[in-house]
């Protein structure tokens, strides 16, 4: 009894371990929810319903491509007149309004012509004159005839009335007879001066100076050299950026009618998308399109469907292609549509960038 009592108490007053503690006193660590766990097994499935629902209700609604190019008017631009060149007033690329200078032809041929012109053109109005003064000159002259003619007359009938009283004889008559004769003639020639005078001036003796065939035609010659004159300094057709001009240089000679520079008009820019046949069904002039241009990721530009090809691009082309043989493989043919911008954003646009097009065939405001 003593020994065991001995044994109890030193187990009694001996430390106890945590290790020699019972289980129970300590309760298992709460394990931690992943985040990530959570989002992948609620919003995966959300972004799945959503995205199947936006399929679902816009599918068809729009139609796209990307084989779509910047197109912008371009002016050939050439001189109405032949010479050398005296002056440029523009570099490669340099942007222009309509009615700047572009260059300039020497001047001073085409100055003496105007001059020349002049001359001509005054030369023309003295001969009018003239000629007014002649059909007066002739008119004066049958008024004269047609005087001597009537006191011919009237001798020959006072003639004739002596003879057959018997108071002359018949070969009196002869003189009166030949005077008479010679006084008719005359007439008819005054008169046939009359008539050549009237036919020069255009048929009508009273016209005005310049609006005779002759002055007429002088004024045109004048006219024509003025406008060759105002050709010489080549001005610019409308607004836009100015190219190919680097060849353009002082002292060369151009011809008439010869493109030496391109004018892009920057003013008129739309967009050419070229859709497949199979995509044209909903397609119509009118709708909504938005177009992106690769140049320029971040530029989104609203536009609307302004037209559709008469026919399919290999249709315009130099040499059409023949399918009338035996290897024929059926091609997708694809169709231009024309596309006008509506935004103010094209400024910056030139021709033959690359964009995309997005066609809504059903805006809003329209049954479903």
């Amino acid at each position: 009894m003593t020994a065991r009592a001995e044994t109890s108490e030193l187990e009694t007053n001996q430390p106890v371990s945590e290790a020699a503690l019972p289980a129970t006193t300590a309760g298992p660590a709460k394990k931690k929810r992943n985040p990530l766990r959570f989002l992948l097994m609620f919003g995966v499935p959300v972004l799945l319903i959503g995205g199947g629902a936006y399929f679902y209700l816009t599918g068809g609604r729009y139609i796209d491509t990307d084989n779509a190019y910047v197109q912008q008017s371009k002016t050939s631009i050439s001189s109405d007149v032949a010479g050398r060149i005296v002056s440029v007033a523009v570099a490669n690329n340099q942007s222009v309004h309509a009615g700047d200078a572009l260059f300039t032809v020497d001047p001073e041929p085409y100055r003496i012509a105007l001059s020349q012109a002049d001359a001509a053109l005054a030369s023309a109005r003295v001969n009018v004159e003239q000629l007014r003064v002649g059909f007066a000159v002739a008119q004066a002259k049958l008024t004269a005839a047609q005087a001597t003619l009537e006191i011919r007359q009237k001798d020959w009938d006072r003639k004739v009335a002596l003879r057959d009283q018997g108071v002359t004889a018949e070969s009196s008559l002869d003189d009166a007879r030949l005077a008479l004769q010679t006084a008719q003639s005359t007439v008819a020639l005054e008169e046939q001066d009359v008539a050549s005078a009237t036919a020069a001036l255009g048929g009508n003796p009273e016209i005005v100076t310049d609006e005779h065939p002759a002055v007429l035609a002088a004024i045109a010659a004048r006219d024509n050299a003025a406008r060759n004159l105002d050709k010489t300094t080549i001005l610019a057709p409308a607004d836009g950026i100015i190219s190919q001009v680097a060849s353009l240089n002082v002292g060369q000679f151009v011809s008439m009618g010869s493109t030496i520079a391109t004018l892009v008009e920057t003013e008129r820019t739309w967009v050419e998308a070229n859709f497949k046949e199979t995509q044209l069904t909903g397609l119509s002039t009118g709708m909504p399109v938005e177009v992106t241009v690769d140049a320029y990721p971040g530029l989104a530009l609203s536009g609307h469907v302004d037209s559709i090809g008469a026919a399919t691009g290999s249709e315009f082309a130099l040499i059409p292609a023949q399918n009338a043989t035996g290897n024929w493989v059926k091609v997708v043919q694809r169709v231009p549509v024309r596309i006008v911008l509506d935004s103010g954003d094209s400024d910056t646009l030139r021709a033959g960038m690359s964009a995309a097009v997005k066609v809504d065939t059903q805006p809003e405001g329209t049954a479903s």
